[in-house]
């Protein structure tokens, strides 16, 4: 079956997607994170995965632009690493965290470099970060690539869009 190109590089979204399927895997992504579950968070991530958070606008180019992260799957493997030794001064202690996501969307299905095509899924978010230093929220829009795997969904790509990206930031410790 031949996938129609539909808009922005966007393909049409695999047969059989389903939302509610979407969404749980994006809560339990956000759950894992929240409960500073390392090893469950990065075991969601495909070999080739991109995780990237712009310090500019949504449509910077991250091979041009400065960026708070742009990691690949081992640069993820080793930022997770960091963390766990609780030497991370920027989690150290842990903050306590909860995430809140909404208007979750399908937005169209993107060609991976396997030759299949990903899911594209964009959500609001909310972060609620506890800490002694005192509480931040930090809200925003972010956009997945979720790949059908034998086990589910896996996390091809995340791009974290802050709604103040154009502001100084003290800490992003959150940010695992």
């Amino acid at each position: 079956m031949k996938t129609a190109e539909i808009a922005d590089g966007l393909v049409d979204v695999p047969a059989g997607t389903d939302l509610r399927e979407v969404e749980q895997f994006l809560y339990r992504e956000a759950r894992f994170a929240d409960e500073n579950d390392y090893d469950s968070w990065e075991a969601l991530w495909t070999d080739d995965a991109i995780y990237w958070v712009p310090a500019s606008d949504m449509d910077s180019d991250p091979l041009t632009c400065v960026s708070i992260i742009y990691d690949n799957r081992n640069r993820i493997s080793t930022r997770l690493k960091q963390v766990r030794t609780g030497k991370r001064y920027a989690q150290a202690p842990p903050s306590h965290m909860r995430r809140l996501l909404s208007n979750v969307e399908i937005l169209g299905g993107r060609r991976n470099p396997a030759g299949g095509v990903d899911v594209e899924v964009g959500c609001n978010f909310i972060v609620f970060e506890s800490r002694t230093r005192g509480n931040e929220i930090w809200g925003g829009r972010t956009t997945y690539r979720l790949r059908r795997t034998e086990t589910g969904f896996a996390l091809a790509y995340k791009k974290v869009v802050l709604v103040d990206h154009d502001k100084a930031v003290a800490t992003m410790g959150f940010l695992i």
